[in-house]
């Protein structure tokens, strides 16, 4: 008989928020495979677990998860975890439920923590129609059609973002849709956990040198009511540049191009900002 792929949930930050289930079934199944056996060899160490761990990633699910649908088959039980979170939802794992599937095998989700759902019901915005994105391509041609793509979508948006980013991606979004409501959540359930809520340029003042992970709600709405924000004045460009090269130490150049990419400009428009304010001083 077939054993069963348990798709296990494990904390995001905080190792009290995994749950007595999915705790019993690590310390019983056969084998974990883990998005990075040294980050969950810290859950199990806790809870002195001492099941064997497998490696299944991004880079080996392809290959590796034949193997460990034939243990399934033979009869093992496997729990599938990834680093933070649920499985699958922005991380690996997809390929080895397909598998499993297709193969009759039993999978059984155990629910637990999810960065997603913790930044909405902590973002005080609708919760009534919710589309969650995972994160935003980084290729230009690909980010802009993202963005396109939410022009359709009147409801909460629920994505993740890395910390060198976040900004560029806040000042996109003010810069497509308006100034709408949103909560920017950093370290989720970890000690330096925080809630940015309020208007998109409110929370892109109150956002000093960005670290941890980020996860994102904001409400798109009605785009026939919003225009689009005005350019930065040469000012506001200036200050922007000068938080950029001292405390992200980037370069001018570096810094020139941010703030184009930004802002929707070409970076001749940002030297040209720059200058007036230089020689106005």
């Amino acid at each position: 008989m077939p054993g069963t792929l348990f798709v296990v949930a494990t904390p995001i930050g905080n190792l009290e928020d995994i749950s007595a289930r999915a705790l019993r079934i690590l310390q019983q199944v056969s084998l974990i495979a883990a998005e990075d056996t040294r980050r969950t060899a810290q859950l199990l160490a806790r809870y002195s677990i001492r099941t064997r761990t497998t490696s299944l990633h991004e880079h080996n699910e392809s290959s590796k998860a034949s193997q460990l649908i034939d243990r399934l088959t033979r009869g093992d039980s496997i729990a599938l975890v990834s680093d933070a979170g649920t499985p699958t939802v922005s991380d690996p794992g997809q390929r080895l439920v397909r598998a499993a599937i297709h193969e009759g095998i039993r999978v059984e989700p155990v629910p637990g923590p999810s960065a997603a759902l913790a930044a909405l019901v902590g973002s005080g915005l609708s919760t009534e129609s919710v589309t969650f994105l995972g994160f935003p391509p980084t290729r230009s041609k690909d980010r802009r059609a993202w963005f396109d793509a939410l022009r359709s979508a009147a409801r909460t948006i629920v994505f993740f973002e890395a910390p060198h980013r976040i900004r560029t991606t806040l000042h996109e979004l003010l810069s497509r849709f308006g100034d709408r409501p949103i909560a920017v959540a950093r370290e989720l359930t970890k000690v330096h956990e925080e809630f940015l809520r309020g208007s998109i340029s409110d929370v892109l003042t109150r956002l000093e040198q960005p670290r941890g992970e980020f996860t994102i709600v904001v409400e798109i709405g009605q785009m026939i009511e919003y225009e689009p924000a005005k350019p930065p004045s040469d000012e506001e460009m200036a200050d922007e540049f000068g938080r950029l090269t001292a405390i992200q130490d980037l370069s001018r150049r570096q810094a020139v191009q941010h703030l184009a990419r930004a802002h929707g400009l070409k970076a001749r428009d940002v030297y040209s900002a720059l200058e007036r304010v230089k020689n106005s001083v």
